[in-house]
């Protein structure tokens, strides 16, 4: 997979620090400011990975899982070949099958939901959110049927996504639900996340 360019024709920063550290992609760093900010994986053993493909941050929290501990992965599209462990669990599927959903939550349940999965892109930013969100609440979804009490969760979502009222359902769910963007995201990027921070006892 290549590296994205700067103005300059360029790989950025993010890329070249990705490509040198054996990453797919530039993304796995919001996913590691995620964590030094809000510590979601300390406690992790059990980790599902939604929208995995190419397979960073899958290969950063297999680097940083408990010793004993398993990622579960799902996407359409499969991830980078160089990307596998005895401690990973991969689906290729759709999330929204119900036979998938029946295959991950046998691996489950899970101390930690992350989701940095994006829709493809129009153009038009209208439809590119709507889109947006229908991925977040289908995380949402899959957060509150299949993390444990006390467990975190992450999703990527386009701004103006009805952010508000996403965080509202997720307050339900979570003792703590804020917005946050990583310092990764390009700052042309209208992409934040959702933190979801110690699953209710429902």
């Amino acid at each position: 997979m290549g590296c994205k360019k700067d103005l300059y024709g360029k790989p950025d920063f993010w890329s070249q620090k990705a490509f040198r550290e054996g990453y797919p992609a530039r993304s796995v760093y919001k996913l590691e400011e995620i964590d030094k900010k809000f510590s979601m994986l300390k406690k992790s053993r059990v980790v599902l990975d939604l929208g995995a493909a190419p397979g960073s941050w899958t290969t950063w929290l297999l680097r940083n899982i408990n010793e004993n501990g398993k990622v579960v992965s799902c996407d359409l599209n499969p991830l980078s070949k160089d990307v596998k462990s005895d401690n990973l669990v991969f689906f290729q599927g759709d999330l929204l099958e119900e036979e998938i959903r029946n295959k991950i939550k046998a691996e489950g349940p899970f101390d930690l939901v992350v989701c940095d999965a994006a829709p493809p892109t129009t153009g038009n930013r209208t439809i590119d959110t709507l889109r947006s969100k229908g991925l977040v609440e289908m995380a949402i979804w899959y957060a509150q049927d299949m993390l444990k009490a006390g467990g975190n969760f992450c999703v990527k979502i386009f701004q103006n996504g009805d952010q508000q009222k996403l965080l509202m359902k997720m307050r339900e769910i979570f003792e703590q639900a804020k917005g946050f963007k990583p310092e990764a995201c390009r700052q042309e990027s209208f992409e934040t996340y959702l933190i979801g921070l110690n699953k209710k006892g429902m």
